[in-house]
């Protein structure tokens, strides 16, 4: 009895495989069948005998009409008003579709919110309101970002077209040639009414002139021209009632000689502005500047480890060579000026950087972003107080800003922009953008390895420009 109970075990281990690999079998027969079943159903309908892919033909200079469907991934959000105001820049951007409107004569393909293409007069159009379902439900800032989001162009009240121009013979070693432009250009968003901030910028961090460095490997001697300038509206009036500061800020322009100021409400969502504007101001005043940084007026940042930073950055050698196909033809032409064959560049933006980040939707914060206008997650971008970037990325981002609509909070904006060109920001733990702990702000020997640090006060900012100087190197 035993002996059977035993051979019966033998057969059951043997014939257990067996069993396995037969269902595996018959799982995988009907898999198929229900596959060809469900693609014979929804067959796609044949090609013509002659179709033609979308495209242009080597054979021939026309271009095939445009697909039914979408070959790009849009990623459209119908119920979004930027989504969809992004989705008719790309189209208009579209290489085929962009060729075969040139051919038609027609050099435009949909509009912004109100139908302008961005590079008429700017006014506010009250036809914006009806492309957001709740617009009379948002906060009074959304509102007036609809009605102008489609204005980039506004009046230079005061300009500063000799700002980056030789002063003289600068104190201080340097290289031969490096009195000719800015090794970095300080771009500080700053209000009319703070005159006390930039006083004090101009006193500690944002001082114009040589800058010294004291390298950790040696080098003595080394440094860079540093040169600053602040970005500013025209007061909102819709804030209140404001004194007129106007003559005031007209005789700090004349005596500094560092105030860009444009005809449009400075306001936290149109801080966009600033970046897009200045963006064409660098270009045509400042191109050859080697570094910008683009900051508020209320951080801290120590700006000789900052320039030993950037200067011990390696660039990479771009050619010269002219491509039509490129839409950064400006930048060639001035990389073109040189006879190298090759010129080096930097193109990397370095901050505090922000990743898989979502638009807050809570109407009572400064930062609300409705989904009737935005859906998606944001690019990675370098939140805070302050970003640097390259000279040369700085007037790639005046072109590429064109094929990115405007939106409401700079930063983000900056991201899509640097995402448009196939690039990511670099992070640096050095930017303290959300400050240092509480117990360490006020220690000097805590800001060793700060590049910077928000949010400094006026007064805070000499104190802490005296402290550093003194305290620092005996750390």
């Amino acid at each position: 009895m035993a002996r059977c109970c035993c051979n019966s075990r033998v057969l059951c281990l043997c014939l257990l495989p067996c069993m396995m690999m037969g269902h595996l079998l018959i799982y995988i027969l009907v898999s198929i069948f229900v596959t060809i079943a469900y693609n014979s159903s929804q067959a796609p309908p044949p090609l013509p005998l002659h179709f033609v892919a979308p495209g242009a033909s080597k054979n021939s200079v026309a271009v095939a009409s445009h697909p039914l469907g979408t070959f790009w991934n849009l990623r459209l959000q119908d119920g979004a008003l930027w989504n969809r105001l992004q989705h008719q820049l790309d189209r208009r951007h579209n290489p085929i579709l962009r060729a075969r409107r040139r051919r038609e004569g027609n050099g435009t393909l949909g509009g912004g919110v109100n139908g302008a293409t961005g590079g008429e007069a700017c006014e506010w159009r009250p036809q914006g309101s009806s492309q957001l379902p709740d617009f009379d439900e948002l906060p009074q800032q959304m509102k007036d970002f609809v009605l102008s989001m489609d204005c980039r162009t506004y009046p230079l009240l005061m300009d500063q077209p000799h700002l980056c121009e030789p002063r003289g013979p600068l104190v201080g070693p340097r290289a031969q040639g490096d009195a000719e432009q800015p090794t970095l250009l300080m771009a500080i968003k700053s209000q009319v009414g703070n005159f006390e901030s930039r006083q004090a910028i101009r006193e500690t961090w944002g001082r114009s002139g040589w800058v010294s460095v004291e390298s950790a490997g040696g080098g003595g001697g080394r440094g860079g021209l540093v040169r600053t300038v602040f970005l500013l509206g025209r007061q909102d009036s819709s804030t209140g009632p404001h004194p007129n500061l106007n003559a005031l800020l007209e005789l700090e322009s004349h005596r500094h000689g560092d105030i860009l100021q444009w005809d449009f409400r400075d306001t936290f969502f149109n801080l966009t502005l600033k970046d897009v504007l200045f963006w064409d101001w660098f270009g045509r005043r400042c191109p050859d500047a080697r570094f910008v940084f683009k900051g508020d007026d209320d951080v801290f940042v120590r700006t000789g480890p900052l320039l030993d930073y950037l200067l011990s950055q390696t660039p990479r050698t771009l050619p010269t060579t002219p491509n039509n196909n490129n839409i950064n033809n400006e930048i060639n032409n001035i990389i073109n000026n040189n006879n190298n064959a090759t010129q080096a560049v930097w193109d990397f933006l370095v901050g505090d950087v922000i990743s898989h980040a979502w638009p807050n939707r809570q109407p009572e914060t400064k930062y609300f972003i409705p989904e009737s206008f935005y859906v998606g997650v944001y690019p990675a971008y370098a939140g805070g107080g302050g970003v640097v970037y390259s000279g040369w990325l700085a007037r790639r981002f005046r072109e590429v800003s064109r094929q990115v609509h405007l939106f409401p909070i700079d930063d983000v904006y900056l991201g899509m922009c640097l995402r448009r060109l196939g690039l990511s920001p670099t992070h640096h733990p050095g930017f303290m953008t959300f400050d240092l702990p509480e117990g360490e702000r006020e220690k000097p020997c805590a800001y060793r390895n700060v590049m910077l640090v928000h949010k400094r006060s006026p007064r805070q900012m000499l104190m802490l420009w005296r402290q550093l100087r003194e305290a620092l190197p005996t750390c």
